[in-house]
């Protein structure tokens, strides 16, 4: 019979809490970056109507006569600087508290702007050339289809009031609405470690290395998430690894950020 471990001391369980205070701090951070630049490169040619700028970025971003396709992609662009903030407000644990009611509210529309971006997603994937290859799309494909599948179950555990799930579906909404996010910051760390893009060709987007981060974008986070809740009901030895990984994650993920900004976004605004 398997002896149960230890409860955590003090100092264990602060450690795992800041390490993760801290994760969500430089993300909610490295989003917001990636919001600022939506805002002020796809934004601002919107505003003068000048959307032919797009393409300077996308593969195939605005196309004349395709009302449809562009309209699907001026409400995805929008939707992206929606979920950043509603996430970050949602996961804020003052804000839950002292705004209940702003929580409930506000879930509401990031589930529902998450859905119909992913929706929209899939709709881009399939029908226009986005870039990249079969693997890629399939990769995306999955993503668009965990950030339902989470969104229905929080949603589903909410109004059961069954909050400790609920809060664990929501976390694993959080980190799949963020796929596309991590995939940028993990190319972009991929590229500075590598000092040049290795493993794939820059001009056709392809190669083997950007299909493994492209699985990598839902599945690393997810994993680490998991390892997290067991993390929490253990031990102090667990609480201690677990915030040791969450700080060495978040160091990657910081690089990947400065990377991204100063690769991807900065020089476009």
């Amino acid at each position: 019979m398997a002896t149960p471990s230890a409860a955590p001391s003090r100092a264990a369980m602060a450690a795992l809490r800041a390490a993760a205070v801290f994760w969500f701090v430089v993300t909610v951070l490295g989003q917001l970056a990636m919001v600022a630049y939506v805002v002020g490169f796809y934004g601002r040619a919107a505003m003068k109507g000048e959307f032919e700028t797009w393409n300077k970025v996308l593969p195939k971003g605005y196309t004349a006569g395709d009302t449809l396709g562009n309209l699907n992609l001026s409400l995805h662009l929008a939707f992206v600087v929606v979920i950043v903030i509603s996430g970050a407000l949602q996961l804020t644990p003052v804000v839950r508290r002292l705004w209940p009611r702003f929580h409930h509210w506000n879930g509401r529309l990031y589930f529902g702007s998450a859905l119909l971006m992913s929706l929209g997603g899939l709709y881009m994937v399939w029908t226009r050339n986005t870039g990249g290859d079969v693997g890629q799309h399939l990769s995306t494909s999955i993503n668009a289809l965990l950030i339902i599948g989470f969104g229905v179950m929080a949603v589903r555990e909410a109004m059961a009031r069954r909050l400790d799930r609920h809060r664990r579906w929501a976390l694993r909404l959080f980190l799949a609405v963020g796929g596309v996010w991590f995939f940028r910051v993990g190319l972009m760390f991929w590229i500075l470690v590598n000092q040049g893009p290795v493993g794939f060709d820059p001009q056709t987007f392809r190669g083997p290395a950007l299909t493994i981060i492209a699985v990598g974008q839902y599945l690393l986070p997810l994993a680490l998430l998991e390892l997290y809740f067991r993390a929490q009901q253990a031990g102090s030895r667990q609480h201690f690894a677990m915030a040791g990984g969450l700080v060495a994650m978040t160091v990657v993920t910081a690089v990947g950020v400065f990377g991204a900004s100063m690769i991807m976004w900065l020089p476009r605004l």
